[in-house]
């Protein structure tokens, strides 16, 4: 019988994605751009360049959304565990009309 897992890595997920949210803004000041672009590389999976990322669902689990013009998700949301992100990467958005930026909560203090 394979081992069934449980979701319930514990921790404030809201927290972590309020610190990456952060991070973008001190990001964004210490550059001359007002847009990011955010690429996220999943284990074992591809690297996406997201639109924005959600503390929702919790349990170890948080909600990426693809930047729509990636061809693999875009306009789709991803819940993955927060084990299979490899390393989030932060850039100066080209400047692009048909390209969106990472999209900052409004609460988001810039």
């Amino acid at each position: 019988m394979p081992e069934l897992w449980i979701p319930g890595v514990e921790g404030p997920h809201e927290e972590l994605v309020s610190n990456i949210h952060r991070q973008i803004v001190a990001f964004l000041k210490s550059k001359p751009v007002e847009t990011a672009e955010v690429e996220v590389d999943l284990r074992d999976g591809p690297t996406v360049r997201l639109e924005s990322i959600s503390p929702e669902p919790g349990y170890g689990f948080v909600t990426l959304r693809p930047a729509p013009d990636e061809d693999d998700g875009g306009g789709e949301e991803w819940i993955v565990p927060l084990t299979t992100i490899m390393r989030i990467r932060l850039s100066a958005a080209e400047a692009e009309l048909d390209r969106v930026g990472f999209a900052l909560p409004e609460q988001t203090d810039r």
